[in-house]
């Protein structure tokens, strides 16, 4: 099963560009996440979609995405053509994460015009006529994200996705050129870790690391949202400390020398459409300057690391996960571990 993403700025032709293509990729479906944003309007109470700026900046469109796109594939297997404009890199990570979880292979296009070329197109788009404010709204809209686009272009996207210069292309002539190139193999499918979901409780083996300033190490995957610490779920049959050494080197190329001293057990509970399970997290010593200089970034499982003060990780991590982490460093200053629930000391 493949995704063909087909990404670019407002008004880059997207939407006109896949209607082309499933014409000619065999067995192919249109998906527009648009839909999802359009249903939430009904869904969700007004208060709490006036809270975010963009559909997008909503955790359950971009979970609705994924799994709608994967429920498409399921149900009609072949390919789907997904038009839809993703210009931060965390939510790209995240819902091309959660399609490689599922053992989806995403190819992702860019639509790329000139800005001159794309600025005339967006003046030209047509409106609906029954949309209040249509024509100024959704011509603003557009020029408001060039700049994002073109900040997003200076950092990731033109190295992740296959460029397509439209300038002097039809939306036809844009199609036949992305059905080569998907075809022919010329793109490939995207470095996205595939991380299968759950389906029960986990066990999950975090390492602390330190630099010699005593700041600890987080790092933020391209799998999921949001920071963590390095390390990840205990494969069967895998001691939790051993996990947490094999995913450090995994994730960083940090080989610890030594099996870490456990500093906290955590119980979390279940959470749709998490889980939950036990978080232990592991101290795996203080880095030297050459260690912390051979972090290997970036890569397919990290889109960046840093190393923090707990102030700093208070900003960067989920409650929970900071209020394990802030007990972590309390069990490692007093040389005990410490259990605790949903990130409280119990006992």
């Amino acid at each position: 099963m493949t995704v063909v993403w087909i990404n670019g700025t407002f008004g880059a032709g997207k939407t006109t560009t896949a209607r082309e293509l499933i014409e000619l990729i065999p067995n192919s479906t249109l998906f527009d996440p648009e839909v999802i944003g359009g249903a939430l309007a009904h869904l969700l109470p007004p208060k709490h979609l006036a809270e975010a700026g963009d559909f997008q900046d909503l955790p359950i469109w971009r979970r609705l995405v994924i799994d709608t796109a994967a429920a498409m594939l399921a149900e009609l297997g072949g390919t789907l053509v997904v038009p839809m404009t993703l210009l931060r890199q965390e939510y790209r990570d995240e819902i091309f994460g959660g399609l490689a979880a599922r053992r989806i292979e995403v190819r992702h296009i860019l639509l790329a015009p000139a800005e001159t070329i794309l600025r005339e197109r967006i003046a030209g788009r047509e409106v609906p006529p029954d949309l209040p404010d249509g024509e100024l709204r959704i011509r603003q809209w557009s020029y408001d994200h060039i700049e994002p686009y073109r900040t997003a272009l200076a950092a990731w996207l033109t190295a992740d996705a296959h460029v397509v210069d439209t300038s002097a292309l039809t939306p036809y002539e844009t199609a036949v050129r992305i059905a080569e190139a998907v075809g022919s193999g010329t793109v490939p499918a995207c470095e996205i870790v595939q991380t299968p979901e759950p389906t029960a409780e986990t066990v999950a083996s975090g390492v602390l690391l330190f630099d010699e300033r005593d700041r600890v190490l987080l790092v933020d995957p391209t799998y999921k949202p949001g920071w963590e610490f390095p390390g990840g779920v205990v494969e069967p049959g895998e001691a939790p400390a051993r996990a947490g050494v094999r995913e450090v080197a995994e994730e960083t190329g940090i080989q610890l020398a030594e099996v870490p001293r456990l500093l906290v057990v955590d119980w979390e509970s279940p959470r749709p459409p998490g889980y939950g399970g036990l978080r232990l997290l592991f101290d795996g010593g203080r880095l030297d300057s050459e260690a912390a200089g051979r972090l290997l970034l970036p890569g397919p499982e990290l889109r960046d690391c840093r190393f923090v003060t707990e102030r700093e990780a208070a900003t960067l991590l989920p409650p929970v996960r900071y209020e394990r982490l802030r007990w972590a460093l309390r069990a490692r200053e007093r040389g005990a571990a410490l259990y605790l629930e949903a990130g409280v000391p119990v006992g």
